[in-house]
């Protein structure tokens, strides 16, 4: 009886979300309407339901981890309005253009580094979507090869970190291995970090960019037509300084929030307030970049309305020049070397000259850093690049957290009927143990991609298929990797494929929407084969966090 329940909910929660209702409310009103059902037969106590404040407390309102979240996505907004992107795609197309498949590449190249600097995959397949899509089109390139590349590798963010796939699935991994491990005895396990996860996920994300040039090259000689090169006289070859200019700022900003996670320096939540400082001050540089160009950054309907006395006295400020930007820059690799170097705590009651001169140097590189925040605070305010952000941040993370609640209650309905225990019982009684309930729950999760976005399947899904599967022995990062990988192709499986709505929101009338669909169709394929190689070697994953953390579950 209480199996009927169960998937009467999940059948009738997945119909709502099909004919458009919100999926933080579908989640928590379906779930709440099935708990009184329940009630009203007798499957269902309604004072399970009194836990409901206790979670939504615990899981999103005091969950330092969770503050990643909007910091990350405040960091991606910044960089896709301030052209970061656009002057990749210009530089890797101009570099790449002239062999054949040479667009394709540079468009996977531009969407791992908007990937490892932003993790949005609406802005960045957007964003690629408007600028590459066009000039692809025009060269002669097959539109499915060109959907399909711009879609795959918008979809990158997800996978390649700092991602907020990873934040969130981290921080729903950790709960249920603690679960898991408690199960088999264990009270002491060791925990699972957002930063293992970050640096497990690193070179299955690489191995997926490599995988998806070696297509566009196979693809260049099977068949020649669909990519043809771009004839030298037809671009300018880029110069060294052009692409230093557009590959640098980024790079740097990835080094520091991958580079401080990975080298101990800063945890996630940290490393994700230096990616937004680092984004505004990069930001700041563009506008004056742009502005020199003669190609301004104003964000239609978005310019603010200012006194002319604070334009003329900021313009004396400002200057225009970057050095200040450049400066605070510095100042902030400086500030977190010597913060991991030298104990900086005041009010002890003896300080050594090493120490002292430490504080010195970081008030000093603090000063300088207030100083290029506060021009690039304003660069990116006369713009309207900070209001639009900054609204923009407020609206996805929102998002966010209200599907965290209204999966937070749909999991505890699911308890109450007893849906943790009938599913442990079935993943445990499948023939071919482990194997078997991995590749069920691998394939629940890839056919749910095609219905719901990553945060319900994340929030859902894995607090329930975690804990059994985290009773063997086995790695939490293998599998969360693992996870995230299939969890990827959610962005591009029909008929909910997000990467597929934001381009056919930009595409020209001339590319169909089976176009689209067709062209996704072999980085899906690509995926499951990455998916397929990580699960034969766990130590993809698993390498990287033993060798910078220390990090083993043997």
């Amino acid at each position: 009886m209480q199996e009927i329940f169960i998937i009467l909910m999940f059948v009738s929660t997945i119909g709502l979300l099909m004919v458009g209702f919100p999926v933080a409310f579908t989640l928590a009103g379906s779930a709440l309407i099935w708990a009184l059902i329940g009630f009203a037969v007798g499957l269902v106590d309604l004072s399970f339901l009194g836990a409901i404040p206790s979670r939504i407390y615990g899981n999103a309102m005091t969950n330092s981890v969770l503050v990643a979240v909007p910091l990350f996505v405040f960091m991606g907004v910044v960089l896709e309005r301030s052209r970061v992107a656009e002057s990749l795609l210009d530089t890797m197309g101009r570099l790449f253009g002239p062999m054949r498949g040479g667009l394709g590449i540079s468009v996977v190249l531009v969407g791992a580094l908007m990937a490892a600097s932003t993790g949005i995959v609406g802005a960045t397949v957007v964003t690629m979507g408007l600028l590459s899509l066009p000039t692809m089109l025009k060269r002669n390139y097959s539109p499915s090869l060109a959907c399909g590349a711009i879609c795959a590798s918008g979809t990158l963010g997800q996978i390649i970190p700092p991602s907020i796939v990873l934040v969130i699935l981290g921080d729903q991994l950790s709960n249920s291995y603690v679960e898991a491990q408690r199960r088999i005895g264990n009270w002491s396990p060791e925990p699972v970090s957002v930063g293992d996860l970050f640096s497990g996920a690193l070179l299955p994300g690489l191995l997926l960019v490599g995988m998806y040039i070696v297509y566009q090259l196979i693809m260049a000689v099977v068949r020649p037509e669909s990519c043809p090169a771009i004839p030298r006289d037809a671009e300018q070859a880029p110069s060294l300084k052009e692409i230093c200019g557009a590959l640098f700022p980024p790079l740097i900003l990835v080094f520091a929030v991958l580079g401080s996670i990975l080298m101990g320096v800063a945890t996630p939540t940290e490393a994700a307030a230096v990616g937004a400082v680092g984004a505004l001050m990069l930001a700041g540089v563009n506008v004056t970049l742009s502005e020199r160009k003669g190609t301004p950054i104003q964000i239609e309907g978005e310019k603010p309305a200012l006194p002319r006395v604070l334009h003329r006295v900021m313009g004396f400020l400002d200057h225009n020049r970057n050095l200040p930007i450049y400066g605070g820059g510095l100042a902030l690799v400086v500030m977190l070397l010597v913060q991991n170097a030298v104990d900086l705590r005041l009010g002890r009651a003896a300080v050594s000259t090493t120490e002292l001169t430490g504080i010195i140097v970081v008030t000093l590189a603090l000063l300088v850093l207030v100083w290029s925040l506060f021009i690039s605070l304003w660069r990116v305010f006369r713009t309207g690049i900070l209001t639009l952000s900054v609204r923009s941040t407020m609206h996805i993370t929102s998002m966010v957290f209200v599907i965290l609640i209204g999966a937070t209650i749909f999991s505890l309905v699911f308890r109450a009927f007893g849906g943790d225990e009938i599913v442990s019982d079935f993943l445990i009684s499948l023939p071919g143990g482990f194997v078997t309930q991995l590749l069920v729950v691998m394939a629940v999760m890839f056919i749910l991609g095609f219905f719901l976005d990553f945060i319900e399947i994340i929030f859902v899904v894995v607090p329930i298929v975690a804990p059994v599967l985290l009773q063997h022995d086995i790695s939490p990062v293998w599998l969360g990797v693992m996870m995230a990988v299939n969890l990827q192709t959610s962005f591009l499986t029909p008929p909910f494929g997000f990467a597929l709505f934001y381009l056919r929101g930009v595409a020209p009338p001339s590319v169909s929407t089976w176009q689209i669909y067709r062209g996704v169709v072999p980085f899906i394929v690509i995926q499951l084969i990455c998916l397929v190689v990580v699960a034969a070697f766990p130590q993809l994953a698993d390498w990287l966090p033993e060798v910078i953390f220390g990090t083993s579950y043997d």
